[in-house]
């Protein structure tokens, strides 16, 4: 549904103008040039002629629109989708009553995977909070001017969800948001923050999920954060289906709270879990999914289709792994792809990063994406990734999927003997 879209006096049988029909007022005014010294009648029905062309043609351009339009409020119904005045989209947070803009503000640090060893199962996740009101991750790459322009742009274009962590900028990434929150009042009530533990520091003390750092086994930590009123829910990121699984049936045994959302990895080159695994949560115990790397590390922005610049992630030391990706054979592949991705978005008329970042929102269970940017020129582009959903059509999904040919696909189930 669209607020503030149809006109008060709208109801049956009501007449509408052509401005509400159409999006223009007046018939077009159409130049006649030497119509007047050319036989009067003949002029009359050459000028009438032209008048009904152009008429036709922004007739047919603004029902393209209304079509445009209803197809996308179509869309967003059967996805319970909500649109405000500001043109951003809301959703529940997974099977929660919580809303949370589809586009939420903060990146997701990529943890090389095979920089660290896993422990315990659970050890090796994190788990995150939401809480009605404090902090983002900002702290390191940009100054904190830039965080503020950054946040108040993205808090007057509708979004509520505000993601962080502890380990971000050792920590000085919550500072800032918190900082900026405080010194913008805004209503403690219309925005939601997310943030993440287990990366906490450099003593052993100070990272895992142990009683010491979050007290106790998770799940029933977690019951008691939110029952002091430090959280109004808790979810996972990273954790695996059966992890997840797991913790809702302890909940759900020993009458604790059960995580209500899973942050995972979601991109063109990484798919499985978000399509395949989590859709399945979703319908069974309605966990929701929040998506981080729309854009692959920055791959999809096509930044690196003609080497790793010096100004971008992949040529700092921190981020060697990303650049080793790459040069891979796989991140070849994966650059060669993308360069046919951009020949699809010049045809949709939107930007790489645009349609990436659509492509993620019109899956299901996804309930919001998380962007990362570093300065309020990238986050006006990807939050024009929402238009974008509508001319997500079936045919031009079957052509991506082709494009990129790593659908994911169900296994299928053993007939019985």
């Amino acid at each position: 549904m669209f607020a503030g879209r149809v006109p008060a006096t709208a109801g049956k049988g009501t007449k509408f103008s052509m401005e509400e029909l159409y999006g223009f007022t007046k018939k077009p005014k159409v130049t006649r040039g030497h119509c007047a010294k050319a036989d009067k009648a003949g002029g009359r029905k050459d000028v009438k002629e032209k008048e009904e062309s152009v008429l036709a043609s922004h007739i047919l351009e603004a029902a393209k629109r209304v079509m445009e339009r209803r197809r996308l409020e179509i869309y967003m119904r059967e996805c319970d989708v909500t649109m405000e005045d500001s043109g951003m989209a809301y959703r529940n947070l997974g099977k929660s009553g919580l809303r949370v803009s589809c586009l939420g503000l903060g990146e997701h640090t990529h943890t090389h995977t095979h920089a660290r060893a896993r422990t315990h199962a659970l050890t090796d996740c994190y788990i995150f909070f939401l809480f009605t009101g404090t902090w983002v991750t900002f702290g390191s790459q940009i100054s904190d001017e830039m965080a503020d322009s950054v946040m108040t742009l993205a808090y007057d274009n509708g979004i509520n969800l505000f993601d962080t962590a502890e380990v971000y900028a050792s920590g000085r990434a919550e500072t800032t948001l918190g900082n900026i929150l405080e010194k913008k009042g805004w209503r403690r009530s219309s925005y939601v923050v997310t943030t993440k533990i287990y990366w906490g520091g450099q003593a052993e003390t100070e990272r895992g999920l142990s009683r010491k750092h979050i007290i106790e086994e998770v799940v029933r930590a977690m019951t008691f954060v939110i029952e002091q009123g430090m959280a109004m829910y808790w979810g996972t990121s990273r954790w695996n289906v059966m992890e997840i699984m797991e913790a809702y049936s302890i909940a759900r045994q020993f009458n604790l709270v059960p995580p209500v959302c899973e942050q995972a990895e979601y991109h063109f080159f990484q798919r499985d879990k978000v399509e395949l695994h989590l859709p399945e949560l979703y319908h069974k115990i309605g966990v929701g999914a929040m998506t981080w790397s729309p854009l692959a590390c920055g791959m999809l922005t096509g930044k690196y289709n003609n080497g790793v610049p010096q100004s971008s992630r992949a040529a700092i030391k921190a981020h060697a792994w990303l650049k080793k990706r790459l040069s891979s054979d796989e991140g070849k592949q994966q650059l060669s792809k993308v360069r046919e991705i951009h020949l699809l978005a010049d045809r949709l008329g939107c930007t790489p990063a645009q349609l990436a970042i659509a492509w993620c929102l019109r899956s299901e269970g996804v309930s919001s994406v998380l962007l990362g940017v570093s300065n309020t020129q990238q986050l006006v582009e990807n939050l024009s990734s929402i238009k974008v959903l509508s001319q997500l059509t079936p045919s031009l999904i079957a052509e991506i999927d082709t494009l990129l040919g790593n659908k994911p696909r169900k296994p299928k189930k053993e007939a019985r003997s």
